[in-house]
């Protein structure tokens, strides 16, 4: 939930929740899916809304330190997690500051977690009358137990709600937390494990935190892993999430093939040692070179279980011996890598973080594969953005030209294209356009019109036969595309009908032909279904250099016009698509009002570069977000 929405709830709610009860000064609800991302959805919620009561000066809002803002995020992260994992359906969550009443020494946040459709009892409550059906452990409530200064279970009429009540008040600066160099989220999943504790106390103490804060500690690394499409950053993270909190030291290795069976060892033919982490920076390069050197020999076992190996100990000679356990990074029936751990002074890790890491290493398995996906398929895009647009834009005598392209997608092909080439002697063709669709499908409409575009000009059809023969083959294709489908849909008995039919191939497209000539350049030009040219005179008037037509690709045997002008020495034409006269901010778009004639006028003295550049600044700089659509543009100017 945003924050202004947030802000406005709080304000219609303050003092309206217990008129027995000093009012509160902040309440907000939202309503949260019965799914594994409702536990996600609850921490950014929680942390917009102490956000948002520190800005708004709420008086209990003062006491709220980092602290207990971690304990609130892991308290909600658990509640919900209770209540998606054991009841399976939406749930409301609500967040309150409650001011110290009679009797109270401090303020209190409260975080209540409601199930509107109760079907079953959570195991462990105490007190409280017990609904029918089975009971269940809520290991979560464990730790909301141990954070909260109380906290319980409350039924109504077709609702049980669990809460859990924070004392809010003020930590002396002395006392604070010292404040994590890492990312604050993985802060919170883990500050109840207290994980560095000395020795003695670690297995104790992580074997009671595997069973209160695993589940935190696993979503917050779901969230950070997710977002990453870059292999190597994934295994950087599942590096900084492991150490120093369940290891000592960490080493990731990535298999580039990832096709074959499972490795012998770690490293071999194909792998690379992507990441060494160690609690102690200045052994991360010895420890990085002892195990390229010799990397972990793996027991032949199938699975993503742990798999002990040897400790490395020359480079880590004056430490304690210790234990490791290697696990091979899996998904998809695929061998991806392998994670590597270990730690110092252990006869042998607890099975209960064994269990955890097990876990964690799938995450980590899934990220890899889903950023190898994504890098193949932008790899592909690439290629195929290379493919479909021209290697480079043909010098015309007399005429510089400046062009900007910008594809919404900066991984993938856009649904304009443009080009510039010779078609014979004393002859070039511009071309500016605009595909409906992105993606796959209006590359498949580019691949067709670009190279057509270009035969046509090259065997002597004039601009408006050109526009005519290129409207009929996209005709005839997406006739040829919708036989074909109605084929298999015949095939298959009726079954695999696309839900929004063939895809039709339409096409807006400014095309023209400039013959340079003595004192200036003979410009001929046809606009079908797109956003007119501009002409802009060296005193500076603009004036429209086309008519609109029809787009291409709709009407069967439409005939199309073309309009010839000369450009005279600093005359500039101005093309666009509709990502520069469609750009919006709020309900105004960036030509209302003619305002794109006016910023051309504006650029009058400025050669054909510098007006490309100031028309993508101005267009930038009309709204605050990013661009909705693809953006390009053209510029010819008669020198």
């Amino acid at each position: 939930m945003g924050s202004i929405p947030m802000q406005r709830e709080t304000e219609a709610r303050a003092g309206a929740e217990d008129p027995g009860r000093p009012g509160p000064p902040a309440v907000v609800r939202t309503s949260l899916p019965g799914n594994p991302l409702a536990p996600a959805a609850a921490r950014r919620f929680v942390r917009a809304a102490l956000a948002d009561w520190t800005e708004l000066g709420v008086p209990a809002a003062a006491g709220v330190t980092d602290r207990l803002a971690e304990d609130a995020v892991l308290l909600v992260s658990e509640l919900v997690t209770n209540a998606v994992v054991h009841a399976g359906t939406a749930v409301e969550l609500l967040c309150r500051l409650d001011e110290a009443g009679p009797g109270e020494d401090t303020d209190a946040l409260v975080i209540e977690v409601s199930d509107h459709h109760p079907s079953r009892a959570v195991r462990g409550e105490q007190g409280g009358p017990a609904l029918p059906g089975t009971p269940e452990y809520g290991r979560g409530l464990q730790l909301v137990a141990s954070l909260s200064e109380s906290w319980g279970i409350t039924y109504r009429t077709g609702t049980k709600t669990v809460w859990g009540r924070l004392p809010v008040e003020g930590v002396p600066a002395d006392q604070e937390i010292e404040a994590y160099d890492g990312d604050q989220a993985l802060k919170r999943g883990l500050r109840a494990a207290e994980i560095l504790a000395p020795l003695p106390k670690r297995v104790t103490q992580e074997t009671d935190w595997v069973n209160r804060g695993a589940l935190s500690f696993l979503a917050e690394a779901s969230d950070l892993l997710a977002g990453q499409f870059d292999e190597d950053l994934v295994a950087a993270l599942a590096g900084q999430l492991l150490v120093p909190r369940l290891a000592d030291w960490c080493a990731v290795w990535l298999d580039e093939a990832s096709e074959g069976p499972a490795r012998a060892t770690a490293g071999g033919p194909g792998a690379r040692l992507a990441r060494v982490w160690h609690t102690s920076e200045q052994r991360v390069e010895e420890l990085r070179r002892v195990l390229e050197k010799d990397p972990p020999q793996l027991p032949h076992a199938a699975g993503t279980g742990a798999l002990p190996v040897r400790w490395p100990g020359e480079a880590l000679a004056d430490e304690t011996s210790g234990t490791a356990l290697a696990y091979r990074l899996i998904a998809g029936g695929r061998t991806l890598g392998t994670l590597v751990i270990g730690r110092a002074g252990l006869m042998r890790f607890p099975d209960e973080v064994t269990g955890l890491i097990e876990d964690f290493s799938r995450r980590v398995a899934l990220a890899v594969s889903t950023a190898r996906r994504y890098q193949r398929q932008a790899n592909i895009s690439r290629v195929l953005q290379r493919g479909l647009l021209p290697s480079k834009v043909a010098q015309i005598p007399g005429v510089q030209s400046g062009l900007v392209y910008e594809p919404r997608d900066k991984g993938g092909p856009g649904g304009d294209f443009y080009d510039v080439f010779q078609a014979g002697d004393g002859r070039w063709c511009f071309a500016l356009g605009d595909v409906q669709g992105k993606g796959p499908e209006a590359a498949v409409v580019i691949g067709l019109a670009r190279p057509w575009l270009r035969l046509l000009a090259r065997e002597g059809y004039q601009v408006a036969e050109v526009l005519d023969r290129l409207n009929q083959l996209l005709l005839d294709d997406a006739t040829e595309a919708a036989d074909a489908a109605a084929a298999v849909v015949a095939v298959a008995g009726g079954q695999g009908v696309p839900a929004d039919g063939p895809t039709s191939r339409f096409l807006s497209l400014l095309y023209g032909e400039l013959i340079p000539h003595e004192g200036g350049v003979r410009c001929t030009i046809a606009c079908a279904g797109h956003p007119l040219p501009l002409l802009l005179s060296p005193d500076g008037q603009v004036r429209s250099a086309a008519s609109p037509q029809m787009l291409l690709g709709v009407i069967d045997d439409e005939a199309y016009t073309s309009e010839s002008f000369d450009l005279l020495t600093g005359d500039t034409l101005l093309c666009v698509t509709d990502g520069v006269t469609e750009r919006r901010s709020g309900r105004l778009q960036f030509d209302d009002g003619d305002g794109l004639a006016q910023a051309l006028a504006g650029c009058a003295g400025l050669d054909a570069a510098l007006v490309a550049e100031r028309i993508r600044r101005l267009v930038h700089e009309f709204s605050e977000g990013p661009p909705d659509d693809d953006l390009a543009l053209l510029v010819l100017q008669a020198r």
